[in-house]
């Protein structure tokens, strides 16, 4: 027994005669007896105590005998069935006959019906079939007809050895399929309007028009006599026992009550009536709420949040916190058993707050925050959810903390290994499927940020002041920002711990809210040095950046990493390219590392983004002398009217000063010939004729007598 999702409650006792045939009406019980009396039944009148209920339902309560009808019919009864919206009752012994309620007189015998067995009452439309040996209304079959049910437009028949559909418009008959060898046939409806066939033990479904509806099947424990359905159970009846079971696929049993030499099963208005030889129990539905609980705590997940749909529309909010509880319960409980992607979707279906989930790994390091509440209270406690603290699952996913085991150990290492692997690829789709919404609405509160600052507002109704920082800075009031933050950085570690630092690296490339001084602790530690470029460019750190190409470029047998495989100094230069217009001092500073190597690219650089050549030479004559006579040549040979008078000048005198240091070493050696030429004396020379911007008598002054 998985749960009880009925109560069990008799009803009455010691009838003195063998029930045939039982029916409910409003809060009264009719019993069809064997001898063709029909005896009523009504709750005990003389409680007083009793709390006010509906008094067209049944009670949990003994029913005493109010009524006897005698000779109530010839023989024994077949059946019988209330039809409400008429308020008559229907009855099969010998004929059909109808009863006017609540008086029982006779209004109707329908004589053609006369030694009628089974019978099917439409009542939307008023239409009855019924069937007599060969016969079923005005049509005729092939055999007996044992079990019948309207079905829309159709009427489903149970015969001797098949099921068949008879169109009642124009009366086709088509066959479903064939019965089984030993059970009776056994038609029910189902409230979609579909229907559910009995074969032996095996209850198929099938449309209105006979069709298979899908491959599941029930499957009862033996052939049922009688099946009802109540949703969202279906209640077959055996000779000493009833068995309920989920109309939801497997179709579980959920419950079996004990019931010796039960002979008949209804469905009243808010029960299931059974009816032994001489007593009655009427199975009362346990509250949904109660039912879910039970399920809940017994582990049968599925079932449980099955039944959270059924609850009433105006419990919404109950139904979501009942729902989000049982996912959690779920998702711990998938977690704990191996199955971590199915884990991550009931957690995800929970809408649990992502901390609540990292919580499980101990290995994932966090930003600190304000903005998260705390994981402890967000689970429904009427659940008796567990409650988890940071690491308190006891697995390690760290897979750098594995070390080389032991032979002993070996094994268990490495499934350890294996478990840690999977437990982090969950996390990862998890935490992909959170972060679209999440990065989202961080971005949108970064934007209305921004536009606050553009128009001088820089404080927030809150009263704090937001910060105007790159990403990697989060302002102390953006809540949207500090839960990205939160996932991105959680996510990076993930990746870089299972492998795929490529995927780490396409992260940080775009959009992202990686924790910059976590994620640098990380990248750096594990050499990761694509991934942390692209955190300092994202972060706007470039400083870091560069200073990070620049060792890489020094000492290229410091690791084996793909990125320094690729590096070269025109790498350098790539990065700087978009920062001349932001930063231009840190451009020159760091250009002068590929200055020498890549003279042509670098003065390209400066050129290209148009960083003034003033500056450019300023800076070189006093951080690298030696090369600012080749940026002047090259800025002359590249755009030779855009050098100004006085860099003129400059290059003429760095010319002549090496002339001169030249002309002074060649005198003292007292080999000096007026009439050789240095390529520096040629430069100068050349220079001196071509162009017109640079100081003559500054340079007469500087020349020997």
């Amino acid at each position: 027994m998985v749960h009880n999702a009925y109560d069990s409650f008799q009803l009455l006792t010691g009838c003195p005669t063998k029930i045939d045939a039982i029916e409910s009406y409003g809060s009264k019980l009719l019993l069809g007896c064997s001898d063709g009396s029909l005896r009523i039944y009504g709750s005990d009148p003389s409680d007083a105590d009793r709390p006010p209920s509906d008094p067209h339902a049944l009670r949990k309560e003994l029913y005493a005998l109010e009524r006897t009808v005698a000779g109530f019919s010839k023989k024994p009864l077949i059946s019988m069935e209330v039809l409400e919206s008429r308020e008559l009752l229907l009855s099969l012994s010998e004929s059909i006959a109808f009863h006017r309620l609540p008086n029982l007189e006779t209004i109707a015998v329908i004589t053609k019906a006369k030694g009628a067995n089974v019978y099917s009452w439409d009542d939307r439309r008023g239409f009855l079939c019924f069937a007599r040996q060969k016969r079923v209304c005005i049509f005729r079959h092939d055999d007996t007809v044992k079990s019948m049910s309207w079905c829309g437009e159709n009427i489903c028949l149970g015969i001797r050895k098949e099921y068949m559909i008879l169109n009642a418009t124009n009366g086709a008959l088509s066959e479903v399929f064939s019965l089984g060898k030993i059970a009776p046939p056994l038609v029910v409806t189902l409230p979609s309007g579909e229907l559910i066939l009995g074969k032996e033990n095996i209850g198929v479904f099938v449309d209105q028009n006979g069709k298979l509806l899908q491959a599941d099947r029930i499957c009862w424990s033996e052939a049922p006599t009688a099946v009802v359905v109540q949703k969202p159970y279906a209640i077959a009846l055996f000779p000493r026992r009833v068995e309920i079971r989920s109309l939801r696929a497997p179709y579980p049993l959920i419950q079996t009550i004990v019931l010796p030499a039960a002979r008949r099963l209804i469905k009243s208005n808010n029960a299931i009536v059974v009816a032994l030889e001489n007593s009655v129990h009427g199975l009362f539905p346990v509250p949904l709420g109660a039912q879910i609980v039970q399920l809940t705590a017994s582990g049968n997940f599925e079932e449980a949040l099955s039944l959270c749909k059924l609850l009433p529309p105006e419990d919404a909010s109950l139904r979501a916190a009942k729902e989000g509880s049982i996912h959690i319960r779920y998702a711990h409980y998938l977690f704990d058993n191996g199955s971590y992607e199915q884990a991550m979707d009931h957690f995800l279906a929970s809408q649990v707050d992502i901390t609540y989930v990292l919580s499980l790994y101990q290995s994932i390091i966090l930003p600190k925050t304000t903005a998260v509440a705390d994981p402890e209270k967000l689970v429904d406690l009427s659940l008796d959810a567990p409650h988890l603290s940071r690491g308190s699952s006891g697995l390690s996913d760290d897979l750098e903390t594995f070390l080389p085991p032991s032979e002993s150990d070996e094994n268990s290492a490495l499934e350890l290994k294996k478990m840690s692997h999977n437990t982090l690829m969950a996390l990862i789709k998890f935490l992909q499927k959170k972060r679209y919404s999440i990065v989202e609405k961080a971005a949108a509160e970064g934007t209305e940020e921004v536009v606050l600052d553009a128009v001088g507002d820089s404080f927030t109704s809150s009263g704090f002041k937001k910060s105007s920082k790159g990403r990697g800075n989060v302002s102390i009031n953006s809540a949207a920002r500090e839960i990205a933050a939160i996932l991105d950085t959680a996510l990076l570690q993930a990746l870089l711990l299972t492998g795929q630092s490529s995927a780490a690296v396409e992260l940080l490339k775009g959009l992202n809210y990686c924790d910059a001084k976590i994620c640098e602790e990380i990248l750096q530690r594990g050499n990761h040095y694509a991934a942390l470029l692209e955190l300092y460019r994202s972060n706007s750190m470039h400083r870091e950046a560069l200073t990070l190409l620049q060792q890489l470029l020094e000492q290229p047998n410091q690791s084996q990493s793909e990125l320094i495989q690729k590096l070269s100094p025109e790498a350098i230069i790539e990065y700087l390219k978009p920062l001349c217009g932001s930063d231009p001092i840190l451009v020159l500073e760091f250009s002068m590392l590929v200055l020498e190597s890549c003279p042509t690219q670098t003065i390209e650089l400066f050129l290209s983004g148009n960083i003034p050549a003033d500056l450019v030479n300023s800076y070189l004559k006093q951080h690298a002398p030696n090369m600012q006579g080749r940026y002047l040549e090259l800025m002359l040979a590249m755009n030779e009217n855009g050098i100004s008078g006085n860099l003129q000048n400059e290059m003429v005198q760095i010319y002549l000063s090496d002339v001169l240091e030249w002309y002074s070493e060649l005198s003292a050696q007292q080999i000096w010939d007026e009439k050789e030429y240095s390529p520096t004396r040629k430069k100068l020379v050349s220079a001196l004729e071509s162009i017109s911007g640079y100081n003559p008598e500054a340079l007469l002054k500087r020349l020997p007598p």
